[in-house]
């Protein structure tokens, strides 16, 4: 089967389905105000999307639950990477699951990429040392910083 044949279906790799989380209710309010945090940056030339298809490679399509991209893709299912990809954990979410997709954002090219979760109000990054809880979710380079407040607060 090919990539076209499977946009309608989450995520693919490698001729296989993946399996996605179940979102919440919680959890779409949690992209919808990430998002919202993003068109408050527009200065940056931030453009966020959320559950947006995204081809890391030939043969697999991730979807970040937001992607935040510096300028407009060219394409409706972009094969450059975004400037921030966000997971925001669903309660079957697996840590081994989270840890593989986190690093393969990374390998495509993503600057940062973070977790969510909604559930117990915390907040990772994953980096070339692995995964770390933090206090903030931050881009120093363009001196931003997402705290839980603004993150949590729906």
């Amino acid at each position: 089967m090919s990539e076209a044949e499977y946009w309608e279906v989450p995520e693919f790799r490698d001729g296989a389905l993946l399996e996605r989380g179940d979102p919440t209710f919680l959890h779409g309010m949690i992209q919808a105000q990430l998002g919202s945090c993003f068109l408050l940056l527009r200065q940056h030339g931030f453009r966020p999307a959320i559950s947006a298809s995204h081809i890391l490679r030939p043969g697999l399509i991730r979807i970040p639950d937001v992607a935040v991209h510096q300028g407009m893709p060219t394409m409706p299912h972009p094969d450059c990477p975004p400037y921030v990809a966000i997971k925001v954990l669903s309660a079957d979410d697996r840590m081994t699951a989270i840890v593989g997709k986190m690093r393969e954002y990374r390998d495509f090219g993503v600057a940062h990429a973070w977790v969510v979760d909604p559930e117990l109000q915390a907040l990772y990054v994953f980096d070339p040392d692995g995964l770390h809880q933090v206090l903030s979710l931050q881009i120093p380079e363009f001196g931003i910083t997402l705290t839980p407040q603004q993150i949590f607060e729906v």
